[in-house]
């Protein structure tokens, strides 16, 4: 299916090109959120007499945007979960989580914003990519960690602080069915008559 691009797709284009897509990528993400229209001719000319609306419209964004880029690009936020010892979550942090976290610390971001592949389920600093507009991206580090002391020792270190506890050391012959005996013991056992 051809479609017109409204906005800049970082994957497909820029405004007014016409792309090849998918049916179902242009049905269920591109025309709903009126980011571009089917490439027919009466939507060509229409695009063509409001293309210069929506390139102003475009600029206004992508100026606002810029503007509020440098109160977010490269902050570190942090939340705290409750998570094993091996240091897995026991939930997960989701992009609404991290909107809503960088929201309150500097400039409403929008959970649509949030670039993330796959939920974070682990402790640990998660660099996201967080999208402004389609030509202003920038990077925060959520800090995933179970309390403020810990997520302190996380950015000293630059990573997941997990307690390991290492096991107990294991006697030499242990676990194949002969119990290491003392030489003292022996040598009583050897020297008492059997009963």
């Amino acid at each position: 299916m051809e479609v017109i691009l409204l906005e800049r797709i970082e994957t497909l284009g820029k405004i007014g090109d016409v792309v090849k897509v998918k049916p179902g990528f242009a049905r269920n993400f591109l025309l709903p959120q009126k980011k571009a229209l089917r490439a027919t001719k009466a939507n060509l000319e229409y695009f063509e007499t409001q293309r210069s609306h929506l390139e102003a419209l475009n600029a206004a964004r992508l100026k606002e945007a810029s503007g509020s880029a440098g109160a977010i690009d490269n902050i570190t936020v942090t939340l705290i979960r409750q998570a094993s010892e091996t240091g897995q979550l026991y939930g997960s942090v989701t992009a609404r989580d991290i909107a809503n976290t960088v929201s309150s610390e500097a400039q409403k971001v929008e959970r649509r914003m949030i670039q993330l592949n796959h939920p974070i389920k682990a402790l640990g600093l998660h660099p996201v990519r967080i999208a402004l507009h389609p030509e202003v991206i920038v990077t925060v580090t959520v800090n995933v960690a179970r309390s403020e002391e810990e997520a302190k020792l996380q950015i000293e270190h630059g990573g997941a602080i997990v307690k390991t506890e290492a096991p107990p050391a294991e006697t030499e012959g242990a676990g194949d069915g002969v119990a290491e005996v003392p030489p003292e013991a022996a040598a009583t056992a050897e020297a008492a008559p059997a009963s």
